[in-house]
Formats: C-alpha cells, sequence, structure tokens
C-alpha cells in the first residue's frame, strides 16, 4: 500500500534540558541505543498534545527525579533513529534551573557528571542537534566566575545568581572584552517594545580596574550601540552615579543626553 504520508519529512519535536552549575553543564551517560556510552543531556521527544515546555520538565523529572524551572533557549534541527531509520527533529533547548539533588534513573542513564562547558568535545555528545547546543553555550556563555568577579567592582554589594546570569544572556546582548584569555570588561544591553518606540536598556558597564584608560569602555559602549541599531532599536537609555566622572564623560562623548528625569524604583515583595 503506497502511504503518502511516509513521504513527509517534517521534524519530530524533542527538547533538551541544559543545566548549569558553577559553569559546569549535566551530562548523563547513556545505556541504550542508539549512543549506548556516550554523553547527553537529559531531554526526549515530546508526547502528542503537550507543549515543549511541559515535556522538558516531565523528563527532567523522569531521568532526574526531581523538578525543573525553563527558560526557552533556542531551536536546534538535527536527526535521530529508530531501528533503520533517519528521521529530522526540531530540538527546543531550554535553561533548566534545579535546586533539588539529582536522583538518576538508571534505565536510561548510567552516570552523569558535572563538565566545564568550555572543555566539552562536541562530537562525544550524542546526536547532532545536541552537538549544535554545545557549540551554542561554547560561543555565548561567559565564565560567571569572572563576570561575578567584574561586577563586584562595580557594585561591591552586588549577590549575582548564577541562573540570573545565564538568564540575562538569553533576554539580551552582553558585550566582552577578553584580553589574553581573561575577561576584563563587560556590559550588557536588551531592547523592549513599549507603546511609543523600541527602546533598549544599557547596563552594568565596567572594565576591571588593572585594565582600565585603555579605551575598552569605549569599545564596549560602541559594540553595545551597535547591537541596538541592528536591532531596531530608537532609544538606548542607561543610568549611572555622577560620582563615575570618567563614565559620565564617556556617555556624553559618545552623544548620550542627559535627561533630567526622576528615576523610581518599586520594590516586590
Amino acid at each position: 500500500m503506497n502511504c503518502e504520508i511516509c513521504d513527509f519529512k517534517n521534524p519530530k519535536g524533542s527538547v533538551t534540558a541544559v543545566i548549569i552549575k558553577n559553569g559546569k553543564l549535566l551530562l548523563l551517560k547513556r545505556n541504550q541505543e542508539p549512543f549506548l556510552g556516550k554523553w547527553d543531556f537529559p531531554g526526549g521527544y515530546m508526547d502528542q498534545g503537550e507543549t515543549p515546555e511541559q515535556t522538558v520538565l516531565r523528563e527532567v523529572k523522569e531521568e532526574l527525579g526531581i523538578n525543573g524551572k525553563v527558560d526557552f533557549i533556542n531551536w536546534f534541527p538535527g536527526t535521530a533513529f529508530w531501528k533503520s531509520e533517519v528521521f529530522p527533529v526540531l530540538n527546543h533547548a531550554y535553561l533548566t534551573e534545579i535546586k533539588d539533588e539529582i536522583i538518576l534513573n538508571k534505565e536510561e542513564n548510567s552516570d552523569y557528571v558535572w563538565q566545564d562547558i568550555g572543555d566539552i568535545k562536541p562530537e562525544e555528545i550524542a546526536f547532532d542537534s545536541n552537538q549544535s547546543i554545545v557549540k551554542y553555550l561554547q560561543k555565548n556563555i561567559v565564565n560567571f566566575s569572572e563576570l561575578r568577579d567584574l561586577i563586584r567592582q562595580l557594585d561591591s554589594s552586588a549577590n549575582i545568581d548564577e541562573i540570573n546570569f545565564y538568564r540575562s544572556l538569553l533576554n539580551g546582548y552582553l558585550s566582552k572584552k577578553v584580553v589574553d584569555g581573561k575577561l576584563v570588561g563587560a556590559g550588557w544591553i536588551y531592547a523592549r517594545q513599549t507603546l511609543l518606540r523600541k527602546q533598549a536598556v544599557l547596563e552594568d558597564i565596567i572594565v576591571d580596574e588593572n585594565h582600565r584608560k585603555k579605551g575598552y569602555g569605549e569599545e564596549i559602549t560602541a559594540d553595545l550601540i551597535r547591537w541596538a541599531k541592528e536591532n531596531g532599536v530608537q532609544v538606548i537609555e542607561l543610568t549611572t552615579n555622577p560620582k563615575r566622572i570618567a563614565a559620565n564623560s564617556l556617555y556624553q562623548k559618545l552623544g548620550f543626553n542627559l535627561h533630567p528625569t526622576n528615576h523610581y524604583l518599586y520594590m516586590v515583595q
């Protein structure tokens, strides 16, 4: 019998949980085919009627015995296998926050490890879509401890939650200055659509105290302005302490105008 639907190569929906702790990525060792013995992520295929978010939470519960909280990262197309068949998948990657201790389900995975993101070899990870996720993380994830130390030079009382740091990378753009393999400067910007215009907020521009007066702050700020222009932003706003003389001078040099306004904060309990 001719099966017309068999000719359709529509991708099957799958999900991957990206779990990071202390800058290390959680990997599971597969104990079944395909890719028996290779490292993998928590995840699996979407069931009928499920959203990707529901699927990743279910898979984390089934494989790790814990509940999670997820934020979407990106889509990663790839391929998967069933018996002798190769078929396309569309993998939905989610940054996943976990707080409880892992109780590994050994029916699917025999072991787990926390691995430095930069040390992972993508070709050693099961499934091509997961290999693409590793490459994405290695390109976009900044060393958390280095950035935390930088921010504390800006505000010594700052207590940065690691998962919130990764969420901020998903919701905006981080400009980085790296010298001799070390992060020495950074700045963050995110866009938002208001009723009047698309505008962006520029935050947390900081250069390591040992690398100042080298033009790195101007380089970072110019890169953030470039990103804003490329993303259709019409207005960029920022706030800075009036006592930061050098910073205020730099912003005015680059075309920022002082906007007299009352800046209020309301702490939601």
